[in-house]
C-alpha cells in the first residue's frame, strides 16, 4: 500500500512517503497522501527521551496489571468452581459454578492488580520528575512506596513488609530485565 517516492531535492520530501489508501481496490481514485517516514513529536525534547511518558506508563502498567490479575484470578476461580461442584450436580449447574467463580475471582484479582499498577506508575513517574533522571533507583523506590501505600490501611507492620516485598520484586524484575538484555541476543 505504501511506497517510497524519491523525487525532488526538498528536505521535507526526503522524510515523507506517498500513500494511496485505495491502491488495492479497483476504483479510479488517485488520492495520494504524503506521510512522514519517521516519528513526529510536538516538542523537540520528546524526541530525545528514551522512555514512555507518564500517561503512557500509567495506561501501560494499569492495563497490564488488570489483564494479568484477571487471567490469574479467572484461573483460580475456575479451579475453585471445579472443586465446589458436587457429585449430584447437573452439567448446567457445574458450568454455572465455574463461570461464576471465574468471573468473581477474576474481577477481584484484576482490580487489585490494576490499582497496584496505577499506583506504581504514578510513583515511578513522580520519582522521575523529582529526581530528573531515569534509573533503577526510581523503579525500586516506586515499588517500595507502592507496596507500603497499598497495605497502609492494614497497619504499620503490614505496610512495611509490603513495601519491602514491593521493592524486592521490582529490583528483581529490573535485574532480570537487564540480564536478559545482556545475555539473550534478540
Amino acid at each position: 500500500m505504501a511506497y517510497q517516492h524519491q523525487s525532488g531535492d526538498n528536505d521535507d520530501s526526503k522524510n515523507r512517503r506517498l500513500y494511496n489508501p485505495y491502491q488495492d481496490l479497483q476504483v479510479p481514485i488517485q488520492t495520494l497522501y504524503k506521510l512522514p517516514t519517521s516519528p513526529e513529536f510536538l516538542f523537540q525534547e520528546e524526541s530525545v527521551a528514551q522512555r514512555r511518558s507518564w500517561g503512557e506508563n500509567l495506561t501501560y502498567y494499569t492495563g497490564i496489571g488488570y489483564l494479568s490479575g484477571a487471567v490469574v484470578g479467572a484461573g483460580k476461580g475456575f479451579v475453585d468452581g471445579v472443586k465446589a461442584s458436587e457429585p449430584g450436580d447437573t452439567m448446567k449447574l457445574r458450568i454455572n459454578r465455574i463461570l461464576n467463580g471465574s468471573g468473581h475471582t477474576g474481577r477481584k484479582f484484576g482490580n487489585r492488580a490494576g490499582i497496584i499498577g496505577l499506583v506504581y506508575a504514578g510513583m515511578e513517574s513522580g520519582m522521575v520528575a523529582v529526581r530528573d533522571t531515569d534509573d533503577v533507583i526510581n523503579s525500586v523506590v516506586a515499588g517500595l512506596g507502592t507496596g507500603a501505600f497499598y497495605r497502609a490501611a492494614a497497619g504499620l507492620r503490614s505496610a512495611a513488609v509490603a513495601g519491602v516485598i514491593g521493592g524486592v520484586v521490582v529490583g528483581l524484575g529490573v535485574t532480570g530485565k537487564q540480564a536478559l538484555k545482556r545475555y539473550v541476543p534478540i
